[in-house]
């Protein structure tokens, strides 16, 4: 059961976000999987075994069970891919079944996770002020081009959108004061995002609830994303379509993310990007 090391989503080679995967004949009990992942000390570290046809898959953060993580999943695509082959595998997580596709290309490997199904509403005023406030922002530091929203895909994110790129490298926030308004209100992540283009974003994560201050890549807040902008029809994404995720610059580790739609409110959504050993 020694783990592997991979960074998804990488850019052009560097960067990405290092996630633990660790593939067994079975799954260690919970406070195994627990004490491996806060020994690795990576946001969220996947545990995989064989069931059936899929794969059975726990994800766990240094302080607790997640019931999805994007980017541990795009790891495990290119494990699976790495010892059996390009192509797409079932997974059956905690609350949800879904894919992932693992991509060989020029002896580089890529992963598409299909998120669990999708839902978005406005996020609630009095909980939108008090992240506003745990960032030192105010309303006025809102776009109001993309409103505050609260998005699934699997887990629960809170978007918040700058309209100011130089506050978007300034985040910061009372570490633990954070972590209890996210658990208050079953948080995964805060994306704080920037809107560099109607198919280009820019964001950072923050990801107290998992004991880890900032994400440098977040498949499950991309997703989550996907499905709020299809919910308002941003940009004709009623039609379907992609768009891209460029986030962990802040942080010196680059990660592009790239999200594809179908259109259809409360779909799935497709988050795919490369991977590097570490």
């Amino acid at each position: 059961m020694t783990p592997l090391r991979i960074a998804s989503f990488s850019s052009d080679g560097s960067g990405g976000n290092p996630a633990g995967v660790v593939i067994s004949d079975h799954l260690p009990d919970p406070d195994q999987m627990q004490s491996i992942a806060a020994e690795l000390g990576f946001s969220e570290t996947a545990f995989a075994t064989p069931e059936g046809d899929a794969w059975r898959v726990r994800y766990y953060a240094p302080v607790g069970e997640v019931a999805f993580c994007g980017h541990a999943t795009i790891a495990l695509g290119a494990a699976l891919g790495a010892q059996k082959g390009a192509g797409q595998f079932d997974l059956n997580l905690r609350d949800a079944k879904i894919t992932v596709e693992a991509i060989e290309k020029n002896g580089t490997w890529q992963a598409a996770l299909q998120s669990p199904e999708t839902w978005s509403r406005q996020l609630d005023d009095k909980l939108g002020v008090q992240l506003l406030s745990l960032f030192a922002l105010t309303g006025e530091d809102l776009d109001p081009m993309l409103p505050p929203t609260l998005a699934f895909a699997g887990v629960k994110h809170a978007i918040l959108t700058l309209k100011d790129r130089t506050k978007l490298g300034q985040m910061s926030y009372p570490f633990e004061a954070m972590r209890a308004l996210m658990a208050e209100h079953a948080l995964v992540t805060v994306s704080l995002l920037y809107i560099d283009g109607p198919r280009l974003f820019e964001a950072r994560n923050a990801f107290a609830s998992g004991g880890v201050v900032e994400d440098p890549a977040t498949g499950a807040a991309a997703a989550a994303l996907g499905g709020a902008l299809v919910d308002i029809n941003w940009d004709g994404l009623r039609t379907g379509g992609s768009f891209e995720i460029s986030q962990g610059m802040d942080m010196g580790a680059p990660s592009r993310l790239t999200v594809n739609v179908t259109g259809t409110p409360g779909a799935s959504v497709r988050v795919s990007g490369a991977v590097r050993w570490m």
